[in-house]
């Protein structure tokens, strides 16, 4: 490749006068000309592989890593360096091509037609994308269309046509065609939850397998906003406070890291067509890593290893509960179009490695949280401080605005936690009396259980009601924003973050601390 060789030519010309100064210093030969080779060999080595890993990202369809023209045009290295340098640059180069295959959204494509998920395309969009030559990404930026777009765009149109004959040609479908009386026969549904800050609605698609519809939207819920505003209170006030908070806290910090890390990366979501979009909530948020596939392994890995010391069942019971819940949450994502097999991937790895990092310390955060003077200041310091690093990252877009709401969670349940602990209203059980009994299942505590549950869950969701009335109009007044359109109002970084923190802070201080003493009322504790 001539800009490899160039690069090689302008560092050796670059290299060489400050390498023969450098070789009069050294009286001996043999001293110097080690020197030389050691410093020439990594100089080259760092140069070729960035070269090679931006040539085979720019151009995808080689995999060539340096143009070996240029390393038999001069080629510093030993044999044995040679060899091991080889090796080096072919795994790189085959991490490279493995990471391309599992970004493939013709993977995700296969995937959903096995699972019974088949598209309604509309020509007239993609004609007019094709003949504009420019992709709007659903994040919101144009992208100017490269060569190597252009050959991704012509194995997505084959992917598409395999797996959709019907709507992947080029011409409308008749509406008295039998194709389309096939299509209508069926039946079309629309995607699942409109998001109403973006007003995207989605595209049309057919369901063929209803079982595994339902069981992949089931488990792409338990990602989702309301299934832990259930099931973070059912564990504290049935369960186990302890365990609960230390849950949290692990929670809050793997959906900051995986926002940020969006944020950050700025991936994409996978191209449609070929890929259905089942579910378009999350659609204008970048998608890598996966942050469904992040909570939903590391909460049910962390409430795993950290029951199955302090209470009696058996291990394997509670690893396949972990395994099946991460599992279901993962493949979920991919069944819903949201996902590369890549980003799944990636952010189960990534939430284990953020999981290791932090049980260690869950004990003393705990602790700190409950116990010092210092606490209720550090919490607030540090999740708003967090917040607004977050929303400093990138333009708008709805992961901020949950990178927020998990913090706000955090802070409200750290500091409703250290204030029960100050005032001793609901006190951890001691350490003589661990590890805890499963107590039995009997109708009377399945009942005091499920009252629990569906009271402490209105007074929730009533208070988040009253709260979402009141933050988004004083927010507005705060900062001199007009509050007669909602969804742009919310736009606004200083808006959204003080609705945030004023509505699921309070929420969570509430679950923590309100609740239980409106139980204790009710005689139901």
């Amino acid at each position: 490749m001539a800009w490899d060789s160039l690069a090689l030519a302008v560092l050796r010309a670059t290299l060489s006068p400050a390498l023969k100064a450098e070789s009069r210093v050294f009286s001996s030969a043999r001293t110097s000309a080690v020197i030389h080779g050691f410093w020439l060999e990594r100089v080259v080595m760092i140069l070729e592989t960035v070269t090679s890993s931006m040539h085979l990202l720019i151009f995808p369809g080689s995999a060539t890593l340096a143009s070996s023209s240029a390393r038999e045009a001069w080629d510093p290295l030993t044999e044995e360096g040679c060899v091991g340098f080889t090796m080096a640059t072919g795994l790189f180069t085959r991490f490279v091509c493995l990471f391309r295959y599992l970004q493939d959204p013709c993977h995700v494509a296969r995937f959903q037609k096995l699972c019974g998920v088949r598209g309604t395309f509309s020509r007239r969009s993609a004609a007019a994308e094709k003949e504009s030559g420019r992709d709007v990404s659903p994040n919101g930026a144009c992208v100017k269309r490269c060569d190597a777009d252009q050959e991704r765009d012509t194995e997505a149109r084959k992917c598409l046509k395999q797996h959709d004959p019907v709507n992947s040609e080029s011409q409308e479908v008749p509406a008295n065609s039998p194709a389309a009386e096939k299509l209508d026969s069926r039946g079309r549904v629309k995607p699942l939850r409109k998001n109403s800050l973006t007003d995207d609605v989605g595209q049309e698609f057919i369901i063929e397998n209803k079982f595994l519809f339902y069981l992949f939207t089931m488990g792409t819920e338990l990602g989702n906003e309301m299934f832990f505003i259930v099931f973070f209170p059912f564990l504290m006030w049935n369960v186990d406070a302890c365990v609960s908070r230390q849950v949290i806290v692990v929670w809050v910090w793997v959906l900051f890291f995986g926002q940020t890390t969006k944020d950050l990366v700025r991936w994409t979501r996978p191209a449609s067509p070929p890929v259905v979009k089942v579910e378009v909530f999350y659609n204008f948020e970048y998608s890598m890593p996966s942050v469904h596939a992040m909570t939903g392994t590391s909460v049910p890995f962390c409430l795993f290893l950290l029951t199955y010391n302090r209470w009696e069942y058996p291990f394997l019971f509670g690893l396949s509960v972990a395994i099946c819940w991460s599992f279901l949450v993962c493949i979920s994502r991919i069944y819903m179009g949201m996902h590369s097999v890549l980003e799944v991937i990636t952010g189960f790895v990534y939430s284990l490695l953020i999981l290791a990092g932090f049980l260690p310390v869950l004990e003393d955060i705990d602790t700190f949280y409950l116990s010092s003077s210092a606490a209720p200041a550090l919490i607030l310091l540090l999740h708003v401080g967090l917040a607004m690093l977050a929303f400093s990252l990138d333009s708008w877009s709805t992961s901020r605005a949950d990178t927020a709401q998990a913090l706000a969670t955090g802070a409200g349940g750290a500091l409703a936690s250290h204030l029960s602990q100050h005032l001793s209203l609901q006190p951890d059980p001691p350490a003589s009396s661990l590890p805890l009994k499963m107590p039995s299942i009997t109708g009377a505590l399945l009942g005091r259980s499920l009252l629990r549950l569906l009271i402490g869950v209105a007074a929730l969701l009533a208070v988040r009601a009253i709260m979402k009335a009141i933050a988004i109009p004083l927010a507005c007044q705060l900062f001199g924003v007009p509050s007669n359109d909602v969804r742009k109002a919310r736009q606004n970084p200083r808006v959204e973050l003080t609705y945030r923190f004023l509505v699921y802070g309070t929420v969570a201080f509430c679950c923590v601390f309100l609740v239980p003493l409106l139980f204790h009322c009710l005689n139901l504790s």
